[in-house]
């Protein structure tokens, strides 16, 4: 009968030990948050004003801002623990256009995780695998389209404006895209001039409800930082002048803050 009682006993242990087991092996749930980010334009401390001869950039060019467009693509943020999350394929790519309020906000549908994230990072333009013409057939994505003869694709930006040369103002087309290297008037090379941007100071927490960033451009600091773009050198159209593309490239690194 002890015998009977001490396997029965045995046998409660090794079920209860399994069940407690089992307990510790199913992984907690990792709760979720959304995103949403808000594009807001300024010229260096100033809201930006449409279609107004009141700014000067740091080579001492006036000018106003007719137009801005933009694709910004490839986010990834910067978890405080070192990790990193990437969004999706499928909601990696977003246009901006100043013009066309919807387009100032980009309600991510990806579920991120909650936590604390130091900070974000991203695309301006559009990389080789999803610069591909064709890829939009609808405006006004479409309409940002750069000639297959310059290398096909999308502009990764367009602003488009005046400068005041002399007595005059005389008109400027920034328009940022796929760049050409030229030996005797022939295109003998392309070459992507997207980038990355890590946006300096902009920590942030996702919880359980959604957060907002707000995304500042600051229009002047394409003009400089660490090159001062001249306009009265560059002239106004520059799709086919890599030296332009180079310069905004490089200057493009601090032009986005996140707005507290």
């Amino acid at each position: 009968m002890k015998k009977r009682t001490h396997v029965k006993f045995l046998v409660l242990l090794v079920l209860t030990s399994a069940l407690f087991s089992c307990k510790k092996d199913v992984a907690p749930v990792e709760e979720k948050g959304k995103l949403k980010l808000q594009f807001t334009f300024a010229v260096d401390e100033n809201p930006f004003q449409v279609d107004e001869m009141i700014y000067t950039n740091a080579a001492g060019n006036l000018y106003e801002v007719n137009e801005i467009q933009f694709f910004i693509s490839d986010i990834i943020l910067y978890k405080k623990d070192g990790d990193s999350v990437i969004i999706k394929d499928n909601n990696s790519i977003h246009y901006v256009d100043y013009a066309i309020p919807s387009t100032l906000t980009w309600n991510i549908a990806d579920e991120l995780p909650q936590g604390d994230y130091s900070s974000i990072a991203f695309t301006f333009g559009l990389s080789p695998e999803k610069n591909v013409s064709n890829t939009f057939v609808n405006p006004p994505e479409s309409n940002m389209a750069w000639p297959l003869v310059l290398g096909g694709g999308y502009h990764y930006m367009m602003i488009n404006g005046k400068w005041r040369t002399g007595e005059t103002n005389s008109v400027f087309h920034f328009h940022t895209g796929i760049g050409q290297i030229y030996e005797d008037d022939e295109i003998v090379e392309f070459v992507h001039n997207h980038f990355k941007v890590r946006v300096p100071n902009s920590a942030f927490t996702i919880g359980e409800n959604p957060t907002t960033l707000n995304l500042v451009m600051n229009i002047n600091s394409w003009f400089t930082t660490p090159h001062d773009y001249d306009l009265d050198y560059f002239g106004g159209a520059i799709m086919q002048n890599q030296e332009a593309q180079e310069v905004i490239k490089a200057n493009g690194w601090d032009v986005f803050t996140i707005k507290k």
